[in-house]
């Protein structure tokens, strides 16, 4: 059975389709809709597009007239009020505003002043944002929501749901590390996704084997600063609003990605990540702060 591999761009990442199956035109017409459907959330929910839902509520912030919504934006603000209650405020859709502090580009690198982090957390705070299924509204002007800590992962599983849609049984979708499988391949062998060693690009410090199911990564390897001899990655605990340094990286296996990639986050935020994923059940793989395996 030939595997078909579409590769593109979005979401300032590189990403990969591989679909399992003879007909080499439906195959492409399947992938190219689920592409479709990865530009069209990172249009939709970009904090970078004056055009997107996010822009326009985050712009409203302070008035007092709500942002209307949709559903599809609505569900994802019901799942992002879970992810705050089961990390006990550490993952806060409100807490992009600390990036106007935190400059993980800057050369040199530099930490930024603890009062400029201290007046950033004044406007983190979801449980002080008002919305229902219909509208949203951030009650004091600054405030913003960011999407970026589900988006991709919402994106990988919604181009799987297409794929199916389209009759692929046989798929693997990698949006940057984050991956959806589609069934197992076509003879039934798992596919088999390697983890990232943190330490050393290009190489995999373990592997796991998917069929059906999801596997997303989240570590302080893809962002971060050294600063007198100490890593400062781009995860910040909002209840802080400075990284955090209990893991190297954190992946967990679940039915779909978006799940696995909010546990992943959530275990790298703990300093007992690895018995809050034995609580909830899902295979994982840690790596800890002296690169040692936890699984």
């Amino acid at each position: 059975m030939p595997q078909h591999r579409f590769t593109f761009r979005a979401m300032a990442a590189q990403h990969e389709i591989v679909v399992d199956a003879l007909d080499a035109v439906a195959a492409g017409n399947a992938a190219q809709a689920a592409i479709a459907d990865v530009a069209r959330i990172e249009a939709k929910y970009s904090r970078y597009r004056d055009d997107s839902v996010t822009t326009a509520i985050n712009r409203a912030a302070g008035t007092a007239a709500p942002v209307a919504i949709d559903g599809e934006t609505a569900a994802l603000l019901r799942y992002a009020a879970q992810c705050h209650a089961l990390s006990d405020g550490a993952f806060d859709l409100t807490s992009g505003v600390l990036r106007r502090a935190w400059d993980f580009r800057r050369v040199p690198p530099a930490l930024p002043a603890p009062a400029a982090v201290d007046a950033l957390r004044e406007l983190i705070g979801w449980t002080e944002v008002e919305w229902d299924d219909g509208a949203i509204r951030l009650p004091r002007a600054g405030m913003e929501i960011d999407f970026g800590g589900i988006g991709k992962e919402y994106a990988a599983d919604r181009a799987a749901t297409i794929l199916e849609s389209h009759g692929i049984r046989h798929a693997l979708v990698n949006l940057g590390g984050d991956v959806r499988t589609v069934g197992a391949q076509h003879d039934g062998t798992p596919w088999r996704v390697g983890i990232v060693h943190p330490r050393a690009p290009g190489n995999v410090i373990g592997s796991l084997e998917l069929a059906g199911a999801a596997v997303a990564t989240s570590g302080d390897y893809e962002r971060f600063i050294e600063v007198d001899g100490r890593r400062y990655c781009h995860l910040l605990d909002a209840r802080t609003g400075w990284p955090v340094d209990h893991w190297q990286s954190a992946s967990v296996v679940a039915p779909v990605c978006t799940l696995a990639g909010t546990l992943a986050t959530l275990a790298m935020l703990r300093a007992d990540g690895d018995a809050f994923l034995r609580g909830q059940g899902f295979r994982f793989l840690l790596v800890d702060k002296k690169g040692r395996l936890v699984t």
